[in-house]
């Protein structure tokens, strides 16, 4: 490694909403005055998306977790507030339960327009809703090498993630169909492993050359180098129904991102695994959230959840409190068993048979800890 100043370790985080019609429960295509007023109010911190009831959101630049919290409680607060003054609420979850995509309007900007011109039905029904985390890193080279080493703890943050088990109505058998929706797009999924950043930089000369995209904004991996900021951005979780879960998971992943830059730093390296085992762990955690079982490469068996969240918390043991998360990354265990986002909506369906009930407690969930006065 060459000499250079430490990365600042800086948090992003963005969230993607529903906009839900409180009397039918369906998405409902937001007014266009109450964009106005958001982009007013907001300025870029509110951005559209693809599919016409969506909202984003997005942090200014986080110092800590701390801050992350109050940034991100004070974003959720503004648009709840701005849908409550349209008679619309704010949802948060991974897919909507009752509505359909064919039911949902596109975005009117030609970017939408290209991805929907290439992709077709695909792209039509990509109507999900994710969490985005940035963790700066300010050089390319760095942050290339700890995307590496990262992808192998993706699937345990994703098993705690996991938010839309509903889709079209059904109850799909899955704990994220968030993520069985979205690797129908290409370059989705864990990132190949790449040896350099020159050798990634190759990779994305050479689809832009041969016009497979456009700009490197089109590598939807679950983590990437950003192409604009200076960012790890990790993207393989379902939108979180409480800040505090989306704060858990921001800290984790910052953690992460600490320890193997601490290891890098002395010239060690976390195992690197071959892209197609770790897709065996994502698959189990969209299908079974934290009640299944991963696999321990290193010991080539499988091992309760559980276990494997315990030995990640020790991993980082030596960093948290240092970045003083130590109280946010430990949330992590109260998602643990049957306790994550997918699971408490499946308890509700189950106790109601009412997917209608199922969105009213998505919206309560989504106002938690939010103040409205």
């Amino acid at each position: 490694m060459t000499d250079m100043a430490d990365p600042t370790f800086t948090l992003g985080i963005e969230e993607e909403f529903q906009v839900v019609d409180p009397q039918t429960r369906e998405l409902k295509s937001h007014i266009q005055e109450m964009f106005a007023e958001g982009e007013k109010r907001l300025k870029d911190e509110i951005k559209r998306e693809m599919h016409d009831p969506v909202i984003e959101v997005g942090t200014p630049i986080c110092r800590d977790v701390a801050h992350a919290r109050r940034e991100v409680t004070r974003l959720r607060g503004e648009i709840i507030r701005l849908a409550r003054e349209n008679g619309l609420r704010i949802a948060a979850a991974g897919t909507h339960p009752i509505s359909h995509w064919k039911e949902v309007s596109i975005t009117d900007a030609p970017r939408y327009d290209q991805i929907v011109y290439d992709l077709q039905m695909v792209a039509r029904a990509n109507l999900i809703f994710g969490l985005h985390v940035h963790v700066a890193i300010e050089d390319l080279e760095t942050r290339v090498q700890i995307m590496n080493a990262a992808r192998y703890f993706l699937p345990h943050i994703f098993a705690l993630s996991v938010n839309s088990p509903f889709w079209c109505g059904s109850n799909t058998g899955w704990k994220s169909y968030r993520a069985k929706v979205f690797e129908r797009f290409p370059r989705t999924g864990l990132p190949d492993y790449f040896r350099t950043k020159s050798e990634f930089e190759q990779y994305v000369s050479t689809l832009i050359a041969t016009n497979s995209i456009d700009n490197a904004k089109k590598i939807w991996w679950d983590v990437r180098p950003h192409p604009f900021f200076p960012t790890l951005e990790y993207r393989i979780c379902d939108v979180p129904l409480r800040v505090d879960e989306t704060i858990c998971f921001a800290a984790l992943f910052q953690a992460i991102t600490v320890k193997l830059y601490r290891l890098y730093k002395q010239n060690l390296s976390w195992r690197l695994y071959r892209r197609s085992l770790l897709h065996e762990n994502k698959a189990r955690a969209a299908r079974f959230g934290t009640e299944g079982k991963l696999i321990d490469f290193g010991k080539s068996e499988e091992v309760p959840f559980a276990v494997l969240l315990e030995e990640l918390l020790e991993f980082i043991d030596d960093v948290v409190d240092d970045l003083g998360s130590r109280k946010e990354v430990e949330y992590a265990r109260q998602l643990v068993p049957k306790n994550t986002g997918a699971d408490r909506q499946l308890r509700v369906f189950e106790e109601t048979k009412d997917l209608r009930a199922v969105v009213d407690y998505i919206i309560n969930e989504t106002e938690h800890g939010i103040p409205l006065a």
